[in-house]
């Protein structure tokens, strides 16, 4: 047998266990790990609750969960409840696949005003992700501000700019659409430092913001160079930049009460307010021989009353493991950390690629493992006695399927799921407790 864990049970944990089951065969036995007792990471706690169809993916982690030669493990924490030198004690192989849980800093002044969040709490704050159900970001002043020019912060315009009742028929948690339903926000602005043609949205999410029923979008045409200039892109960064002069010609529609402002070439400068965020200051940019962008203006202020940071994650660290502190991931190469530790998906290469890119990763990862000899480990009894001496009470796949049922029986009409937010009451669903 080859005895493997798998801590995290995101789209890079269940890939590294399905490539694990057809690498290994009979022989595999697997462990997924995770700390809290609902699977699918950032499928369930990251994808825009508006983007259910993405979520279909699942099917496929459910078929891997209920192999009989796999075992889904909640509520044990590794770093807390166990080491990874312990894990690596119990089994032959560690794979880690943690994801990128942590919003990167800004690393300007007034980063730390109430009022300032980072896209991975406020993402999982609308997700209704137990770590972020308090949240609450202030959505009282007319004017948010989202910092980055990806998806993630094209999907956090966009939550905010939908009406309620498009959101209504989602799975965005209840809080949050509580919440979006009094908000006084007006003007959505997105300030990237550079300009459209450096972008990193995808087609389909870009388009989505011309389709909304209450906000439309706007770009400055100053901001684009000469269209022939166009020509020099890749096919798909043409079509992309197509659409943002499009939103550029159209302008905003005044019957439709919010703006979706694209502000391109603006350097976030420093974070203002006494108690709270009241404005951002920004400079002007335009982009060097080189490609960088560089000052080129007085600072501006944008007077607001909450800014989103989208510029990317970082993995968190994990006790006794090398870390990559530039980077924000484990330091590795090819995916091995050291001897029978290895790690896949955001955890290996940082936060790149789409759901599907990490089961490229998973794959080639694991392919390594499998030529290297087996440790002749003990696997899940010796894991188990270590748990159970620790007072350590774990859930498996079975409890998780009790809270989807749970979630499923208490959506809202036309909603596909109402989520547990409370991570005492998912304990208590998952062990078998009653709950109301």
């Amino acid at each position: 047998m080859r005895h493997i864990a798998i801590v995290g049970s995101g789209p890079a944990g269940f890939y590294a266990a399905e490539a694990a089951l057809k690498a290994l065969g009979p022989d595999a036995r697997v462990d997924i790990l995770d700390r809290l007792p609902t699977p699918y990471g950032l499928v369930r706690a990251g994808v825009a609750p508006d983007h259910q169809s993405i979520k279909e993916v699942v099917r496929r982690y459910e078929a891997v969960a209920l192999d009989p030669r796999v075992r889904f493990v909640g509520l044990v924490d590794v770093g807390v409840d166990v080491t990874v030198d312990e894990l690596l004690s119990c089994f032959d192989d560690v794979i880690l696949a943690t994801g990128a849980p942590r919003d990167r800093r800004l690393g300007i002044p007034g980063e730390d005003l109430p009022g300032v969040v980072g896209s991975a709490a406020f993402v999982g704050w609308y997700n209704g992700h137990p770590d972020f159900r308090d949240l609450a970001p202030p959505l009282d002043h007319p004017t948010v501000v989202v910092i980055g020019n990806g998806n993630v912060a094209i999907d956090c315009a966009r939550i905010l700019a939908r009406t309620p009742d498009e959101l209504a028929s989602s799975d965005i948690a209840q809080h949050a659409l509580e919440a979006l339903r009094k908000a006084q926000v007006r003007t959505i602005r997105l300030v990237g430092r550079r300009g459209p043609h450096q972008v990193s949205f995808t087609l389909k999410e870009l388009g989505e913001l011309g389709e909304l029923d209450r906000a439309t979008p706007w770009v400055e045409a100053a901001d684009f160079p000469p269209p022939e200039a166009d020509l020099a892109l890749e096919p798909g960064q043409r079509r992309v930049v197509e659409v943002l002069r499009r939103f550029a010609a159209t302008g905003p529609d005044g019957r439709r009460p919010i703006v979706v402002r694209f502000d391109f070439f603006r350097r976030p400068a420093r974070i203002l307010g006494r108690e709270r965020v009241e404005a951002i200051e920004v400079v002007p940019t335009r982009l060097d021989e080189t490609g960088r962008a560089v000052d080129a203006g007085p600072a501006e202020v944008i007077p607001c009353g909450l800014v989103i940071s989208a510029i990317g994650y970082r993995t968190a660290p994990i006790p006794g493991v090398a870390f990559d502190e530039r980077e924000g991931r484990f330091a590795n190469e090819d995916g091995r950390i050291g001897p029978r530790l290895w790690c896949v998906g955001w955890a290996r290469r940082g936060p790149s690629g789409t759901i599907g890119t990490n089961r490229t990763d998973a794959f080639a990862v694991v392919e390594r493992l499998a030529t290297t000899p087996s440790a002749g480990r003990p696997g899940r009894v010796a894991f188990d006695r270590l748990l159970v001496a620790r007072g350590i009470a774990t859930s498996d796949f079975a409890d998780w399927r009790r809270i989807d049922a749970l979630e499923v029986a208490r959506a809202r009409p036309g909603a596909p799921r109402e989520k547990v937010v409370d991570l005492g009451e998912l304990r208590r669903v998952a062990l078998g407790a009653p709950v109301a």
